[in-house]
């Protein structure tokens, strides 16, 4: 039969110094453990003989003390009873440390932010079905950046999972509309606020299946304009390949790395996977690391040369926005100097900005130089997205970014061509 015990272990040393009142749970030959009660008390208030606080002692507390060992060890032995495995001294040190602080231990109700904060925490870990993968270094920094916009919002605006509705999109919309930032002083662009929607779609669709949230956010449009991004025809990338820029070797990787993605239409950080083993008759064959998708790329005699110059081992990719910024040094070098205008919607007016082309020029300016490209030579659709590794012909056509000049002039030679 299981029982309980008290005892304690005074000092000789300290005799005057508080102990600490211990409690033995016994049963048959296998069960022996021990811990603190979190009761303490001067040595001669307690008597190992009796095994609980003396008659003859007077303090304050005396009585609260004895009540509070009596309910402990009605605790103990009842957890003792329900118990269906081997009992540790963790389990009775939990044991103890529950009935001495029950409210660390009732379940915090589950606030938004609350959520939030876990699905971000354990986003690293956290495989996405889609992918098999957790979500990338980008897709976390896009998780963090729209809970600050969050918190921030909340500071003059109710947010809970309860305040999910209509109203407190709407109410989002014109808060990250008017938010003024060091690149937007204005507001927020309108294809910011989209992805910021689609993000805090992408937390309030996690909590659905715990049923903390109701359907109402299923309605929310991530809005969106149609970007203007530039890409370069293969006169300007010949251009590029034949500037002189062996005296500034960090504009000369840069500029080896960014034409080896318009020729192959790898991203960023597929283009630092290639390796010798991945290049085999004339082809790459590599899996693209954002949806793991295998792509086999024939070698454009631009890319082969440059493989060549780096015996198949290509420079060490900088980081992008230092890649970036080197890019458009080399652009500018190359003399593109065109104006082209940018309409964008900021703070919520459509504005129209006149940039060189050199400065609208990024590392993802090769993926849409690569398509374009390959389009505007006639290559079908669907060769083009089996390299470039896209999965719908809607997200395909997005990157092709033939103006509206050059479809006339398409249009006109096929007609020419018609007429012989």
């Amino acid at each position: 039969m299981p029982t309980v015990i008290y005892f304690t272990r005074p000092s000789k040393k300290y005799p005057q110094k508080k102990v600490s009142i211990y409690a033995r749970l016994t049963s048959g030959r296998k069960v022996d453990l021990t811990t603190k009660t979190g009761v303490e008390v001067l040595p001669n208030q307690f008597s190992n003989d009796t095994r609980t606080i003396s008659q003859r002692s007077a303090y304050k507390d005396k009585m609260k003390d004895r009540k509070t060992l009596q309910d402990l060890e009605e605790r103990i032995l009842s957890e003792y009873k329900d118990l269906k495995k081997e009992p540790s001294k963790e389990w009775l040190t939990l044991v103890v440390d529950k009935f001495n602080y029950p409210d660390k231990y009732k379940k915090k109700p589950i606030t938004l932010f609350s959520f939030i904060q876990e699905f971000i925490d354990k986003a690293p870990q956290r495989i996405i079905p889609k992918t098999g993968r957790p979500a990338s270094y980008k897709t976390r920094r896009d998780y963090h950046k729209t809970f600050d916009d969050l918190k921030g919002f909340a500071a003059t605006n109710e947010i809970d999972f309860e305040d999910v509705n209509k109203d407190l999109y709407d109410r989002f919309i014109t808060y990250l509309t008017n938010k003024r930032t060091k690149k937007y002083p204005r507001g927020l662009a309108k294809n910011t606020i989209g992805k910021k929607i689609r993000v805090l779609k992408t937390f309030l669709n996690a909590a659905t299946p715990k049923h903390l949230t109701s359907d109402q956010f299923k309605d929310f449009k991530s809005i969106s304009e149609e970007s203007e991004s530039v890409y370069l025809n293969e006169t300007e990338l010949e251009t590029i390949y034949n500037l002189d820029l062996k005296k500034e070797p960090r504009l000369e990787k840069v500029r080896d790395l960014f034409l080896i993605g318009c020729w192959t239409s790898l991203r960023f950080n597929d283009i630092a996977q290639v390796r010798p083993e991945n290049i085999k008759n004339g082809k790459i064959s590599i899996n693209q690391g954002k949806t793991e998708k295998k792509v086999i790329i024939p070698l454009h005699s631009t890319v082969d040369a440059i493989l060549k110059k780096y015996d198949n081992n290509l420079p060490r990719l900088i980081s992008n926005q230092k890649f970036n910024d080197y890019l458009k040094e080399v652009a500018e070098k190359a003399e593109f100097d065109e104006m082209i205008s940018k309409q964008m919607t900021i703070g919520g007016k459509r504005t129209t900005a006149f940039l060189p082309k050199w400065k609208r020029i990024s590392a993802h300016t090769a993926r849409r130089s690569f398509a374009t490209n390959a389009y505007k030579m006639g290559v079908p659709s669907i060769t083009i997205m089996a390299i470039t590794g896209h999965r719908s012909e809607t997200s395909f056509l997005k990157y092709i970014k033939v103006t509206l000049e050059e479809h006339a002039e398409k249009m006109k030679e096929i007609w020419l061509s018609n007429k012989k």
